[in-house]
């Protein structure tokens, strides 16, 4: 993050001298993340160990009506100088006065329902490193957030004055494009650049069994196009370009019983192109599976998008079935194992993700993700060699 986006976000700081409650929380978690297929650099190696850790101060006073909350976060990893790196996830302050909320600073906000991918999760942006298959772990966003609570639904408007760039592997680094991302060559569509004004809206309710979301974002795109260029070094790379977008979107969920039924989907105009893309599907949980206190989940999903085959949405045909067990144990043990199939070009995607609490204070983890059958049109291809296996145990305070 800037000095200039710092400084907006830590200008708040003098608000919490008053006498209040501050609570400290967070953890540090060693990583080990071991790729199972030869590299295609001579830079890039099988194994690499990193370590991370995040803290969040968070003081409330004035009988809870005022807040701030800090969270930075940091990685250092053995291989990839870009993976070692920090983030201020979270410095907002946040006043409540009745029906209305009033925030500023960085700060987190999730949109969306499906499990597969989430389509119109479009405030923040994506931390790519830390997360580059899923995609769910997402940068500190500066913005201000007005929120209303009333009958017949809650409302929230977004003013997002600064834009945070997506993260990228470096060259030693793995998973990452066979081309490097140079950012340094950044372009974007609007002469202001990062500093080009975004807004959002959101309207959000519960209607008996359905929940619903209907949102628009006006600014700069999240997803950037990356297109063939040359360093300074004469070298082939790939050159993040931002364009500006308009986007309606909708997320909906209905709870029927053991039957969860998920939508999510948005239009989009960008480059004097309008397109969609649409997810959606369901999930049943069998509740004391086998006889056992735990709960095993069936879930089934597919993603569309009209622009076919594109380098900026790798769900844009593709089935996804998975199962998740939660065993309601004591040490809070789950597991979700899921396959993903492009339709089109038979490309499949594995996934598995488990965890388990360990005594009080550590959790273990668990990730492995494998590609197979992955032609060379399909947008996954360029990581279809860096399948791993990832282990994490974190140690929360």
């Amino acid at each position: 993050m800037t000095a200039s986006a710092l400084a907006l976000c830590a200008g708040f700081l003098p608000l919490c001298a008053q006498a209040g409650d501050l609570e400290l929380r967070g953890y540090i978690a060693p990583e080990l993340r071991v790729f199972t297929e030869s590299p295609s650099s001579r830079s890039q190696k099988d194994t690499t160990l990193s370590i991370a850790g995040e803290v969040t101060a968070e003081y409330l006073w004035d009988d809870d009506d005022q807040s701030f909350v800090f969270t930075p976060f940091a990685r250092l990893d053995q291989r990839d100088s870009e993976r070692s790196h920090w983030d201020i996830r979270e410095a907002r302050y946040a006043f409540y006065a009745g029906d209305w909320e009033f925030r500023i600073g960085a700060d987190k906000v999730f949109w969306g329902v499906t499990e597969a991918v989430h389509l119109v999760d479009t405030i923040n942006q994506t931390d790519l490193i830390e997360d580059p298959v899923k995609q769910e772990v997402k940068l500190g966003q500066p913005m201000v957030r007005i929120r209303t609570l009333q009958s017949f639904g809650i409302f929230d408007a977004f003013f997002l004055p600064y834009f945070r760039e997506r993260t990228y592997s470096g060259e030693e680094g793995r998973p990452a494009t066979d081309i490097p991302v140079d950012k340094s060559l950044t372009r974007y569509e609007s002469g202001a650049e990062e500093w080009h004004p975004d807004f959002a809206f959101r309207y959000s309710n519960t209607l008996g069994d359905f929940d619903i979301g209907l949102g628009y974002f006006q600014g700069t795109a999240r997803d950037p196009i990356l297109q063939p260029a040359f360093n300074g070094a004469g070298k082939l790379v790939l050159a993040p370009f931002y364009p500006q977008m308009k986007q309606v979107s909708i997320d909906l969920q209905a709870t029927k019983g053991a039957w969860l039924y998920k939508l999510e989907g948005y239009g989009r105009h960008e480059l004097d192109d309008d397109y969609a893309a649409i997810t959606g599907g369901i999930e049943y949980t069998f509740y004391g599976a086998f006889g056992s206190g735990g709960d095993l989940g069936i879930v089934a999903e597919y993603a569309y998008d009209t622009r076919g085959q594109n380098q900026r949405n790798a769900y844009q045909d593709d089935a996804f079935l998975a199962l998740r067990w939660a065993a309601n144990d004591i040490a809070t043990t789950s597991m979700l194992g899921g396959i993903v199939v492009d339709t089109e070009t038979g490309a499949t995607g594995l996934r598995f993700r488990g965890e388990r609490r360990l005594g009080d204070d550590y959790r273990l983890s668990a990730e492995a993700y494998f590609f197979r059958n992955v032609p060379r049109q399909d947008l996954v291809y360029s990581i279809a060699d860096d399948d791993y296996v990832q282990i994490r145990i974190a140690r929360f305070f």
